[in-house]
């Protein structure tokens, strides 16, 4: 398990046991969201797995588009904990015209 990044993220929302998490590099590749007093055999909390086409494509940035993600449903928990609704692009995108 390879640590991407420091600071570890604090949670000021979360109800969970812990504050504190850092997001990780498992040794199978995958990128995941743990609390950082988890142990080895302790199951991450979330996991984001890329195919190999998806990597190849990004190159090593597929860590960075990860860490979005993850910051993001961070975001999101601490938006619902405090009653509010989440907010999304998704009426921007249904407008958007693909080409």
């Amino acid at each position: 398990m390879r640590r991407l990044w420091y600071p570890i993220i604090f949670c000021e929302h979360s109800r969970m046991s812990s504050p504190y998490y850092e997001i990780v590099q498992l040794s199978d590749g995958e990128i995941a969201l743990q609390r950082s007093d988890a142990d080895e055999e302790s199951e991450p909390l979330v996991r984001i797995t890329f195919s190999e086409e998806v990597k190849f494509f990004l190159q090593e940035q597929y860590v960075d588009v990860a860490k979005a993600m993850i910051n993001t449903g961070i975001r999101a928990v601490g938006q619902l904990q405090d009653g509010e609704e989440i907010e999304s692009d998704e009426d921007e995108m249904l407008s958007r015209t693909v080409h």
